[in-house]
């Protein structure tokens, strides 16, 4: 991933700073009102937003909704929900900022106590869900600073306009072990497997169901062949196949046409 240089040279500098604050808010285990205050100014020297402009504690009433909001003329784009510097993250603390972020139809939901951070993508769904699209640790002795500064920039003001999280956030999914799992059992790779093995071993005589079961029940995990997820998965690729395969019509037919002879007028 390339990072706009204009980010770099702002974050890189303020990211090692706000990892020092951080040690000492946490060693202090500094309430969740101070936690926020320090976050806020995160979201300004680091990532790039306005701190009088584009964050908002409007959505924050009485502890409701959110603690705090990304909103960009007029639209939000994040609900931040905070906890004190502490606190282990958990799904529960999202419950209400993803229900409300659902309501108001934002995509992006933030679950932060300063130093983790996670990015939860609303599933308009019934009920609604929610996915985890990447959580990281602004004080892990193991994780390398250009690591953090890549997650970071998803949720950067730079990275806003160009929609990055979302072209990440589909990378991810199109490229999920469910998903591969699904591709292996399609017929174009099981035929493609068939007829490798055919031309390797003489006389050999399997079919695309045989190598399925292979496939099925010693080569693939099991926890990427059942569940919601798996479910899902084989839902995104059927309609992605049905897409592509219209796709192709649409061409072949438009091709057809511009090579048919004109129509004679005399």
């Amino acid at each position: 991933m390339k990072l706009p240089k204009r980010y770099l040279d702002r974050a890189k500098i303020n990211l090692r700073r706000y990892q020092k604050i951080l040690e000492s808010a946490k060693a202090r285990d500094v309430n969740e009102s101070d936690t926020a205050v320090i976050i806020s100014d995160f979201l300004q020297d680091v990532l790039g937003y306005n701190k009088y402009e584009e964050i908002t504690t409007e959505f924050a009433i009485r502890s409701t909704y959110c603690d705090l909001a990304i909103q960009l003329s007029g639209t939000l784009r994040y609900l931040i929900e905070v906890k004190s510097i502490g606190t282990d993250l958990r799904d529960n603390h999202l419950r209400q900022a993803v229900d409300y972020a659902a309501n108001q139809g934002v995509d992006w939901v933030l679950l932060t106590n300063g130093v983790r951070w996670q990015a939860h993508r609303i599933r308009f769904e019934k009920p609604i869900a929610h996915d985890e699209v990447f959580s990281l640790d602004l004080l892990d002795p193991d994780c390398k600073p250009m690591d953090l500064l890549e997650r970071l920039y998803l949720i950067s003001r730079e990275a806003v306009s160009a929609n990055e999280i979302d072209s990440y956030y589909r990378t991810k999914e199109a490229s999920s072990r469910y998903v591969i799992a699904q591709l292996l059992l399609g017929e174009p790779v099981l035929s493609t497997i068939r007829r490798q093995l055919r031309g390797l071993f003489d006389g050999l005589k399997i079919t695309d169901d045989e190598i399925s079961e292979v496939l099925r029940a010693e080569i693939i995990k099991r926890e990427a062949l059942d569940g919601e997820k798996a479910a899902e998965a084989t839902a995104r690729v059927k309609r992605a196949v049905r897409k592509r395969d219209r796709a192709k019509a649409s061409a072949a037919a438009a091709n057809a046409a511009d090579g048919a002879e004109p129509a004679d007028g005399g």
